[in-house]
């Protein structure tokens, strides 16, 4: 039988609990009381800086607050993912991370310094797009398929960037690279930017990158872009085929990236959060920037984003231990 409290009990355990939530309402009204700090994984002039700053000068009119953005790069996305991880639960520290360190890095590290299900609260998903396949100009194809009978001549003379490892360009090109049955040495940046000039330059050969960090380059006669890796031909490429039509069928990978702050942070804050960010990606001002820099703007509930990086992690184990991808 279930034992009744006394009333005089109920009524206190009754009090405290309203006093403790009393407490932790009153506490997230107050806040924010200080700036805050929006570390990027990633470096200046990213995608990811570019989409962190256009959401951190919106915020700061909403919260009243600075917001200021820190880029933290190193690691493929890992060094700033694992410093806002271990930062205080406090509201005041978010990070703008991605598919890599969140989905990724679990299954290419024989041990990360943090877990992204138990150390990190997602707050919202920011963007998604696909990379483009773009290579030098010095090389000897004009297609997918003459890309792969290129790189089959010629086994392991061919040499890819990325903007990292454990990146969406990174993994997307090792899934093609087992798909097509080719040899490539891949070379790792840190970030978009030296990536893209490394294959202008044709110091390595190719790339998959975010389509307005490289369409400039393809103007310019520098690159050649050959496909989009989503599964749909992508509205700023129409003319580009996926890797699946020119000839790689089932091939699928997107560039994801949200907010998360650290576990413990006070549900109010992640709910205050979330709201804020869908309010700025909702933003008229803010999509368009977004738009040109062609990227996606997202939004949504935080538990959409814990299902996004559970659904990517689940996806991509299996891959990333198939083709033996590996970074310690």
């Amino acid at each position: 039988m279930r034992r009744r409290l006394p009333a005089c009990d109920a009524l206190l355990l009754s009090g405290g609990l309203l006093g403790a939530l009393w407490g932790l309402s009153a506490s997230a009204q107050m806040w924010p009381a200080k700036p805050l700090k929006f570390v990027m994984t990633a470096p200046a002039g990213s995608s990811i800086d570019v989409i962190g700053r256009i959401l951190a000068d919106k915020l700061k009119d909403a919260l009243r607050q600075p917001v200021v953005v820190e880029n933290r790069a190193g690691a493929g996305g890992t060094l700033a993912t694992d410093f806002v991880a271990k930062s205080a639960a406090d509201g005041y520290t978010m990070v703008l991370s991605f598919n890599g360190p969140l989905a990724f890095g679990p299954h290419l590290y024989a041990k990360l310094p943090y877990d992204p299900f138990k150390d990190l609260l997602p707050v919202v998903i920011t963007t998604s797009q696909p990379n483009v396949l773009a290579v030098s100009s010095a090389v000897a194809a004009t297609s997918l398929k003459e890309l792969i009978a290129h790189a089959k001549a010629n086994p392991g003379k061919l040499s890819y960037a990325s903007v990292g490892n454990g990146s969406s360009s990174h993994l997307s090109m090792e899934l093609l690279k087992s798909m097509a049955g080719i040899d490539m040495v891949h070379v790792p940046f840190n970030g978009s930017p030296p990536a893209i000039t490394s294959v202008a330059g044709n110091d390595t050969q190719l790339l998959f990158a975010v389509p307005t960090a490289i369409t400039p380059l393809a103007k310019s006669g520098k690159v050649k872009l050959l496909a989009v890796s989503g599964a749909m031909r992508y509205a700023l490429t129409p003319d580009l085929p996926t890797v699946a039509e020119a000839g790689l069928p089932r091939f699928e990978a997107l560039a994801w990236n949200g907010v998360l702050v650290p576990a413990g942070t006070p549900a109010e804050l992640v709910v205050r959060l979330n709201r804020e960010f869908n309010v700025a990606l909702k933003d008229a001002d803010a999509r368009a920037k977004l738009n040109t820099a062609g990227l996606d703007p997202v939004g949504g509930t935080a538990e959409e984003f814990r299902q996004l990086i559970q659904a990517e992690s689940d996806k991509w184990g299996p891959i990333i231990r198939r083709i033996g991808a590996r970074i310690d």
